[in-house]
């Protein structure tokens, strides 16, 4: 499980406490300048239980939602094991720059937290949270969320309307910034298990280069994503 550290300030609540149902209220921001999230999927749930891992092969689930933002399958699988579940709080994308705050009950044994939304435009970038351990103390918590790629399509960094799982290319750039006629930044990769996004290219060349990406605009690097976990 990657490790994901909270504030130096909430360190001392992080004390093993007896399993309990909790009322917290999440917050999610994306950090980025030019990159959407699709619906985002907030998952409380067993520790032995996830939504991804690093340095494992994706999912059909996880693959579908990382190449064109479906998280239906996602949804299934955490129902499967009685997790409490937050699907598209945004009611759509959530935007550069933008926040969203809702609030999740979890039931006894439903003491981690997973995150998962695509990073839009990207081939099979997504923005995640494996499995955080939620504190038990009330406060306030504070992390930094990584964007990651799993691993399932080349990025070759082309717009074409692409989000099948299996097809290639992006399915689209909200902000429209991307440019047309890129002839693709790579038709493989080396490493197709779940792992830390590179983050995009892109180029300035608006009709042609190797990206349909724009450097100026749809280059990040992490964190992509804050979290605030409220514990009441």
């Amino acid at each position: 499980m990657d490790k994901i550290i909270p504030s130096l300030a909430m360190a001392g609540a992080l004390l093993s406490a007896p399993v309990m149902a909790q009322d917290l209220t999440i917050s999610i921001t994306n950090l980025t300048h030019g990159t959407y999230f699709t619906p985002l999927l907030v998952a409380a749930h067993a520790g032995d239980n996830h939504l991804f891992r690093s340095g494992e092969s994706a999912s059909i689930s996880l693959q579908a939602m990382a190449e064109g933002g479906d998280i239906s399958g996602l949804s299934a699988d955490m129902a499967a094991v009685s997790a409490d579940t937050v699907e598209n709080p945004v009611g759509g994308l959530l935007a550069p720059g933008a926040s969203t705050s809702f609030d999740l009950s979890t039931a006894s044994g439903n003491d981690h937290l997973s995150i998962t939304a695509m990073l839009l435009p990207s081939n099979d970038g997504f923005v995640g949270a494996d499995s955080i351990s939620i504190p038990t103390a009330a406060g306030t918590y504070r992390y930094r969320l990584n964007g990651y790629d799993a691993g399932t399509e080349a990025n070759d960094e082309i717009v074409n309307g692409g989000g099948a799982p299996g097809a290639p290319g992006i399915p689209a750039d909200p902000g429209g910034a991307s440019g047309t006629s890129g002839t693709g930044v790579t038709s493989s990769e080396a490493n197709t298990l779940v792992h830390i996004h590179r983050g995009v290219l892109g180029d300035s060349d608006e009709t042609g280069g190797t990206s349909d990406l724009n450097s100026s605009v749809h280059r990040w690097l992490n964190p992509v994503a804050g979290l605030t976990i409220v514990v009441k």
